[in-house]
């Protein structure tokens, strides 16, 4: 689940959200609490990771607070986008450049996203909805398939 669209406080706004939202200045917030290494406010930090994505159009950095769920050895991100009607941003980012930047609370690491279908992303989401069922009830709120995506080291 993403936190919401967003970026770091050094990177540019990003170009698909005004840049003085309530999504981007709490973006912001959680960013500089998460790598700040203490708690983050209304967020569980053991649960979350920043996704830093290459923008597709700008070609900077842009990184997104997003929940991440272990998945055979990697992590499993959705594109919920608390069940937005379109994708979020950081979605069409990786599926123009899957090369990402992963911040995680046990340390940070190049991957690779991987976007899942068919077997595959019906076999995560299963997992994703077990564990966090909340997932399911923002998938019957749109009508698009929620992305799920599998961080890969590197």
């Amino acid at each position: 689940m993403d936190a919401h669209e967003g970026m770091d406080a050094d990177a540019p706004e990003n170009t698909d959200a005004p840049e003085n939202t309530d999504a981007h200045e709490i973006d912001r917030r959680v960013v500089e609490q998460f790598r700040a290494g203490g708690d983050v406010d209304g967020m569980h930090r053991d649960r979350l990771v920043l996704l830093t994505t290459t923008g597709r159009r700008s070609g900077r950095a842009r990184t997104t607070p997003v929940m991440f769920l272990p998945y055979e050895g990697d992590r499993l991100v959705v594109g919920s986008g608390d069940a937005a009607p379109a994708d979020p941003a950081w979605i069409a980012n990786l599926r123009s450049d899957p090369r990402v930047r992963v911040e995680a609370p046990d340390g940070a690491y190049d991957a690779v996203a991987d976007v899942l279908t068919g077997r595959e992303r019906d076999a995560a989401w299963a997992s994703v909805v077990d564990r966090a069922p909340f997932f399911a009830d923002q998938q019957a709120k749109v009508d698009r398939v929620i992305p799920v995506v599998r961080l890969r080291r590197a």
